[in-house]
């Protein structure tokens, strides 16, 4: 069936990605992911290329446009490619609307061009350890100076992607203690130059997929943080936190459509190549009707994603529905791609094959931006149940 989500402008868009991939990703990737981060100067590149500034508007040195297809774009090149640009789509994804929504004029003016151009990357902070998806548990603080000019943060945070790397870091951290009544109130979210006196990168996590983005441990120490740095309101990051988290999982649940297409397009390659017993592995039956199972369960998912692409560009995407989207690509995704890899045999099983890397880089997708049994929580919710 034809795809009607995207349109002209998105379609050229996708081809001068795909270019991109192919010439600036492909033939360096395998070195990225032993590095266990692209090179800084990659998102110089990405900056140069527009892909930081497309949501940004104009007058701050961006492109003005208000559609998330463009993002979704990218992901499902990448994923086409067996590959991934590392953080920034924490940049561009989770970091730029609250800098959109939330900030100042003044902050706009000062971040979003640096922004744009990859000279600041910025990374967001929220999970702590042992809080895991309960915020309102976080321990961070930050308490408001005697003169009312600055913050002095102290506390730790984990799983950080891209926080090696980042220039600025969002983070969440209690300007007020919780109450019963109320465990959600009293956080605010802090801009932090990540080259204050106080402020540590700690271990750089070495995680089970995702080997080409780096995600680390950060610690604050009486870290000095300008009022001005304060995002938003204080004490309302909980509900900001919220109102961001359709788009979030969205993102997530286009990601894991986009890996589990790339997982048929891999398998189906693989085993039209492969012989076993002087036959294409192919030509068995059990091989065509695995990958007839997977290119419906793709369809499916397909058609998930585009609804809320254009439910969420018509400004109609539930926190129910993205949960929803979220829980059901995320789940098949698990399903398809396990089978893809079992078609590749052995070789599935070696990291030199892209199929291998998308079985270890899709499983997070059922745990971040939210685990599985919270997006069953929220939509059973909306069920009235």
């Amino acid at each position: 069936m034809r795809r009607t989500v995207f349109n002209e402008d998105h379609e050229a868009f996708r081809e001068t990605i795909r270019d991109f991939i192919a010439a600036e990703v492909v033939p360096s990737y395998d070195q990225w992911r032993e590095a266990g981060a692209v090179p800084r100067e990659f998102y110089k590149k990405l900056g140069a290329l527009g892909v930081f500034g497309i949501q940004v508007p104009e007058e701050y040195g961006g492109a003005g446009e208000t559609s998330f297809k463009y993002q979704a774009v990218i992901t499902e090149e990448c994923a086409r490619a067996g590959v991934s640009f590392g953080g920034s789509s924490v940049h561009t994804a989770l970091c730029l609307p609250y800098l959109l929504a939330y900030g100042s004029e003044e902050q706009k003016r000062r971040w979003l061009p640096s922004f744009v151009s990859g000279d600041m990357m910025t990374a967001i902070a929220m999970t702590e350890p042992g809080t895991g998806s309960d915020l309102a548990g976080m321990r961070t603080t930050a308490k408001l100076s005697a003169d009312g000019t600055h913050y002095v943060l102290n506390g730790a945070k984990t799983f950080i992607t891209g926080g090696v790397q980042a220039d600025r870091v969002l983070v969440c951290a209690r300007t007020a203690p919780a109450t019963p009544e109320d465990r959600r109130g009293g956080i605010s979210i802090l801009v932090v130059d990540t080259s204050s006196e106080g402020y540590a990168v700690g271990r750089k996590l070495e995680k089970l997929g995702l080997h080409s983005s780096d995600t680390a441990e950060l610690s604050f120490t009486d870290v000095v943080v300008p009022v001005g740095d304060r995002l938003g309101e204080e004490g309302r990051a909980f509900e900001y936190l919220t109102h961001n988290l359709p788009q979030e999982r969205l993102g997530i649940a286009v990601g894991a459509y986009a890996q589990s297409a790339a997982a048929v397009r891999f398998a189906t390659g693989y085993v039209q190549e492969r012989t076993v017993f002087g036959k294409t592995v192919s030509s068995f039956q059990n091989t065509k009707f695995v990958l007839a199972d997977c290119k419906s369960e793709v369809d499916a998912m397909q058609a998930v994603v585009d609804r809320a692409l254009d439910a969420h560009d018509a400004g109609e995407l539930t926190a129910a529905d993205a949960a929803s989207a979220k829980l059901f690509t995320t789940e098949r995704a698990a399903v398809v791609i396990d089978k893809c890899l079992q078609l590749h045999g052995g070789y599935g099983y070696m990291m030199e094959y892209p199929i291998a890397r998308l079985y270890a880089d899709t499983r997070v997708s059922r745990i971040y931006g939210g685990t599985s049994e919270v997006m069953r929580s929220i939509v059973a919710k909306s069920m009235g149940l």
